[in-house]
């Protein structure tokens, strides 16, 4: 059975659910693997418990939660409830992986390199207002003018705030680009920029940067933006209101500190109490 039918019906499912592009695409691949995976077999719990194992072999456990997220709910849709399994259990991490996280400076030398083009500005901008890539669309020549963005994403509505050295930025490139209204970042054919588009740009810049490719990506500075604020207002409540998060769990991943800091802190602790 190729549940093709099914994945259709799916897609309309999610699709009134008011679920965001991005999310309709990614539980519709996950549940394309997961039908590939069973293939002509009668589907059974037996069936997902195997197909649980094969993506715990190949990713990291996060992202097998969230691939199961998209099977399971394709299962309640279906009404094979019964095929459901349970999510792994993950404690959280109480640092972040310095391979990974973008540093101060190496977000500076992306932004030299990449020095007066549309990647630069794209750069500056997501890292100064921590909006979401998935957001730049609201980045207009009247918000910059007004000087603050109306976001509406996952069916909630907030203001995105633009620094003054960022709204000064964007002004000198609408200037050089002779944008007149609407979105900002537009491709030739003046579309809104999507996230492909600047994956590959930013990637481009990673051997001129001299910056790990491991760490360019947007929403790696959506996270820089998020440890930045939180180290120098410690307030994770307005960070969250910031980043559109509803649940300060969710935020609490943007504000773990590097393992250097980490161990300094403890290194505090051990002479505190020794001293």
């Amino acid at each position: 059975m190729n549940y093709t039918e099914e994945i259709s019906s799916f897609r309309l499912y999610l699709e009134n659910e008011e679920k965001s592009k991005a999310t309709v695409e990614k539980y519709l691949r996950d549940v394309r693997s997961f039908v590939d995976f069973v293939k002509d077999k009668s589907l059974t719990k037996e069936q997902t418990l195997s197909f649980k194992n094969i993506l715990v072999e190949r990713y990291a456990p996060a992202s097998v939660n969230s691939m199961l997220v998209a099977v399971n709910a394709f299962l309640d849709f279906i009404g094979m409830s019964e095929c459901k399994v349970k999510q792994l259990k993950i404690q959280r991490q109480l640092f972040a992986n310095e391979e990974k996280e973008l540093s101060r400076e190496e977000f500076r030398r992306l932004v030299s390199a990449a020095e007066g083009s549309r990647i630069s500005a794209v750069i500056q901008t997501i890292c100064g207002t921590g909006i979401r890539v998935s957001e730049l669309k609201y980045i207009t020549v009247e918000a910059v003018q007004r000087g603050k963005a109306t976001v509406n994403c996952k069916n909630k509505t907030r203001v995105i705030f633009i620094p003054l050295q960022i709204k000064k930025m964007l002004k000198a490139y609408i200037k050089k680009t002779g944008i007149s209204a609407g979105s900002v970042f537009v491709t030739r054919s003046g579309k809104p920029l999507d996230r492909s588009n600047i994956w590959k740009e930013m990637k481009a810049l990673c051997r001129r940067a001299r910056v790990s490719e491991n760490k360019v990506f947007p929403h790696n500075l959506r996270h820089l933006f998020a440890r930045t604020f939180y180290k120098i207002e410690k307030d994770i409540v307005r960070l969250a209101d910031l980043l559109g998060h509803s649940s300060i769990n969710t935020t609490r991943i943007y504000t773990t500190e590097c393992g250097a800091d980490h161990i300094r802190s403890i290194e505090k602790v051990c002479i505190r109490l020794t001293t």
